[in-house]
């Protein structure tokens, strides 16, 4: 089984990214399944109906979020009508709108379950997503695993694949908007990264533009923050599990748009 994972989303760049260059990507890669992460599509905050619709389009599988969904006042509407799309399941568990996990089915492709969860460390202190890890790991039961954990800390991205080594086949971390090189695969077959990266704005800072994050530094507030100009990047990795679900191949991607000055880094050994 042959998948990307696709960085978080960011605005109309990030979109436009994933429309232009997935075709390619699929066609090159012989990719089974793509999984985004679409927390920041709606101008770098959120995900609207309408860009969901717009990244689903793009031949993306599934789409899965962050604490940013919950944004929107009509994140209710954007879980609720696509089953395509889920959030981090530690935030509200079984009674939110929506849900953090799901198989993904094909007749013509192996199965896929996939969870979302969303850390605590230096972020909000909502239920603990060790424990709905083991509980959604058993809901989905015998299947590749893979687990989008939307967190700060890469001391818990890196503990969450430790805890489930040997239990799922891949454990990607976003949230950051910086690609980490710390890919590896562990004892158990477990494969893991601590960050995707970002698809969207090359120029600014984390895909806003830089003067309102360096005035929040400076005077420790801003206007509101906006989404760079200029190309467009798309980060993730390209990930290989085998029959026997365990993770035997994972390379980096990073493809940037016409105008940027930055190297792509696009695997021949995959």
């Amino acid at each position: 089984m042959r998948l990307l994972l696709i960085g978080d989303i960011v605005g109309s760049t990030g979109r436009r990214m994933l429309k232009t260059l997935l075709p390619d990507l699929r066609k090159k890669y012989s990719l089974d399944w793509v999984i985004a992460n679409g927390e920041n599509a709606t101008g770098g905050t959120g995900l609207s109906p309408k860009h969901r619709d717009e990244i689903l389009a793009a031949d993306v599988d599934l789409i899965t979020g962050g604490n940013h969904f919950f944004a929107r006042p009509d994140w209710t509407e954007m879980l609720e009508t696509s089953s395509k799309v889920i959030r981090p399941h530690n935030i509200g568990g079984d009674d939110f709108p929506g849900k953090g996990w799901t198989v993904l089915r094909n007749d013509k492709k192996p199965h896929l379950g996939v969870i979302n969860l969303a850390g605590r460390v230096f972020m909000e202190h909502w239920d603990c997503p060790f424990r709905w890890a083991t509980n959604l790991v058993d809901r989905i039961g015998i299947h590749p695993i893979i687990i989008d954990l939307h967190a700060e800390a890469t001391s818990e991205k890196i503990a969450m694949a430790m805890f489930l080594d040997g239990k799922i086949s891949f454990l990607a971390g976003t949230h950051t908007h910086v690609q980490t090189s710390d890919e590896r695969i562990l004892k158990g077959g477990t494969g893991m990264i601590c960050d995707l990266g970002m698809t969207g704005p090359l120029d600014g800072i984390l895909g806003v533009k830089a003067n309102s994050v360096i005035h929040r530094f400076l005077d420790g507030y801003s206007e509101r923050f906006i989404c760079s100009d200029g190309p467009g990047v798309l980060e993730g990795v390209l990930v290989e599990i085998a029959e026997n679900f365990k993770c035997s191949r994972i390379r980096r991607i990073r493809v940037h748009e016409n105008g940027s000055t930055e190297k792509s880094f696009l695997p021949e050994d995959f």
